[in-house]
């Protein structure tokens, strides 16, 4: 049942057509991601698909009595109300009596009266489940307490996309319009978003660029490329392999209209001006070969490896760090010796102090107590949550080139500012045009662009994946792949941390550190292994408990023989490695394999043959070595 369409939308954004004669539809159930670069126009597609902006040509139509709740990157609200004002502005009768009854349980001074009128009201309208899910939704987001009575002109960026964000959910409409919709989010709200949304009732339509949550939430990707649509039935992996297809397909298609093409060139050159019908077909099969031999097709990327400033011995060396506001204690005795190559993410609940430790690294805030001494080598480049800085005169290749006019490679080859700025989607007539006609994530990752050309070797990066596109994403992680120094991320994007995250710092309560070996996800399975372990031993207490047994009174077993030290298990990092090495060892064995056949075949060159025999030495010593250290960890199995 289709819930909402549009039908031939067309829009013109500074002298550019964002899109032309598009049609698209949302039906009962369907989970819609919507993918492309940044500035192909997603977010004013779903502001005209939400009614939110008008379109230059086409038509929306929503089916009677569908609700529709739009959820935008800067969400608009009427700042003189409260947040609790906000959330609960819907005209929905059990909405407006779940706000009467919150509002009189939160008054200390209420009267009994008062709150007899608001449970009447509840029981009337079977308000109490909902107001459940309200309680859970508002608990989730963090939104409690005192922020409650805050007004929303008070509030941070982060804390005005949570509001917006309750307040859709809150609404239950039958079809949510989500705009980029984990931004600002902590990764376990991330989660519990991500179980929410994947509902198969629920209808959908999102931008966002967080590949874990496309492959959780969607059940269908449609990409926007050169304003026009192609779907993929199924989630984020079933579409980078069908749109690799697809790619490849276009290519050989371009390739061949392209060859076609010189052939009919020559044709149309030399007919006669007398044209019978079979000519006549021949000449408009020409205009559409000509058309699709104009068409793009992206050529490989060079690979991008800048040379980093040379760095020295001591990198950063922090030593009992201390820092609080007021009672608050952000920081409590950190200490830590960054080492060469070092790959950390920082993660931990929004407002646990992520970003004041990244400022103290780089000395724009100083700590109540401990020292922070970085290394004469060590020049930092630091990509802050903050919006780009520009003059409304300034054209996108001008930002680049007040940084640099060249960029140096880590080969010692030179490229130029606009070379720079291609690799990372901008080609060369957007170079040229005024910031200011920019999109959102155009002027992100233009941003971006500008700290890596600095030549730093110590990378801070404070959520830099917020409103960058997928291919962005995916161009940044082969950038910081083969990033020479240190990198130190905050970031909400999973995938991205999992892709160069070696070792974790976990903010914690009361300003700790918890430092753990791994990636994101190597995490989470640890902390759902102990607190699995710590949920068996409470449960073990409380049915000893319920038996009434005490376990002072508990009966001592029977002394048992002395035995043997337990063996040591393997860590959860140890199993991965173990895993990890099983594979290694089986492609490094059919490597040998296909090495000796060559050899023994004696048909390759004398340069072959000697580069096949220095390859099977290596082989053979990667074999030892891993060979050694998988019989180490299988005493652990």
């Amino acid at each position: 049942m289709n819930l909402l369409s549009g039908e031939n939308l067309s829009k013109n954004y500074a002298d550019r057509w964002l899109f032309r004669e598009l049609s698209f539809g949302l039906n009962l159930g369907q989970r819609v991601a919507l993918v492309g670069i940044n500035g192909t126009g997603k977010t004013t597609l779903l502001k005209i698909l939400a009614g939110l902006e008008q379109p230059d040509t086409g038509s929306v139509s929503v089916r009677k009595g569908i609700r529709v709740a739009f959820l935008g990157q800067q969400p608009v609200f009427d700042e003189n109300l409260t947040v609790e004002e906000t959330i609960f502005a819907s005209q929905n009768d059990t909405l407006a009596a779940i706000r009467d009854y919150e509002h009189v349980v939160n008054d200390a001074n209420h009267k009994s009266d008062d709150l007899q009128r608001v449970m009447e009201q509840m029981d009337a309208l079977n308000a109490w489940d909902y107001e459940a899910q309200v309680k859970q939704i508002l608990g989730r987001l963090g939104i409690l307490g005192e922020l409650l009575e805050r007004k929303v002109s008070m509030l941070s960026g982060g804390q005005r996309k949570r509001v917006a964000l309750a307040r859709v959910l809150i609404e239950e409409p039958e079809v949510l319009i989500l705009d980029e919709p984990t931004n600002h989010l902590d990764l376990d709200t991330i989660e519990w978003l991500e179980s929410r949304l994947a509902s198969p009732s629920l209808t959908l339509l999102m931008v966002t660029h967080d590949r874990y949550f496309l492959d959780k939430v969607a059940n269908e990707i449609v990409e926007m490329d050169q304003g026009k649509v192609h779907r993929y039935q199924g989630n984020y992996s079933y579409f980078v392999e069908k749109k690799a297809e697809r790619e490849q397909i276009e290519v050989a298609e371009v390739e061949k209209a392209r060859n076609l093409l010189r052939k009919e060139l020559d044709w149309m050159r030399r007919q006669p001006q007398a044209r019978g019908t079979k000519q006549k077909a021949r000449i408009d099969a020409f205009y559409e070969t000509q058309e699709k031999a104009k068409t793009k097709i992206s050529g490989p990327q060079m690979e991008l490896s800048v040379k980093t400033t040379r760095q020295g011995g001591k990198i950063i060396e922090v030593e009992h760090l201390h820092k609080q506001f007021g009672d608050h204690v952000v920081l409590d005795d950190f200490s830590y010796v960054f080492k060469k190559k070092d790959r950390i993410g920082l993660i931990g609940p929004n407002g646990a102090g992520k970003s004041t430790l990244l400022n103290m690294l780089t000395g724009k805030l100083q700590p109540d107590s401990g020292t922070v001494d970085a290394g004469q080598t060590t020049v930092f480049g630091y990509y802050t949550q903050t919006e780009l800085e520009f003059d409304e005169s300034q054209r996108v290749i001008d930002i680049v080139k007040e940084v640099a006019e060249v960029v140096e490679m880590a080969n010692g080859e030179v490229v130029t500012a606009s070379q720079f700025l291609q690799h990372f989607q901008f080609p060369p007539a957007q170079q040229y045009t005024m910031v200011s006609k920019l999109s959102g994530g155009e002027k992100r990752r233009l941003q971006l662009l500008r700290v890596l050309i600095k030549n730093p070797n110590f990378l801070i990066l404070d959520e830099p994946t917020n409103d960058l596109d997928i291919i962005t994403l995916n161009i940044l992680e082969d950038f910081l792949l083969n990033f020479a120094g240190c990198i130190l991320i905050v970031s909400h994007d999973r995938y991205f941390m999992d892709a160069l995250v070696e070792h974790v710092f976990v903010l914690e309560p009361g300003g700790q550190i918890r430092q753990f070996p791994g990636n994101y996800t190597d995490y989470r399975e640890w902390q759902k292994e102990n607190n699995s372990e710590e949920y068996a031993r409470e449960k073990a207490k409380t049915a000893k408990a319920a038996a009434g047994v005490a376990p002072s009174a508990a009966i001592a077993p029977a002394p048992a023989a002395p035995s043997a030290a337990p063996k040591r298990k393997a860590t959860f990092a140890e199993k991965k490695e173990y895993e990890t090495l099983e594979k290694e060892i089986e492609q490094l064995e059919t490597r040998k394999l296909q090495l000796i056949e060559k050899l023994n075949a004696g048909t390759g060159s004398h340069q072959e043959l000697a580069d096949w025999a220095a390859e099977l030495k290596r082989t053979d010593a990667a074999l030892d070595s891993k060979g050694e250290r998988w019989l180490e960890l299988a005493d652990f199995m």
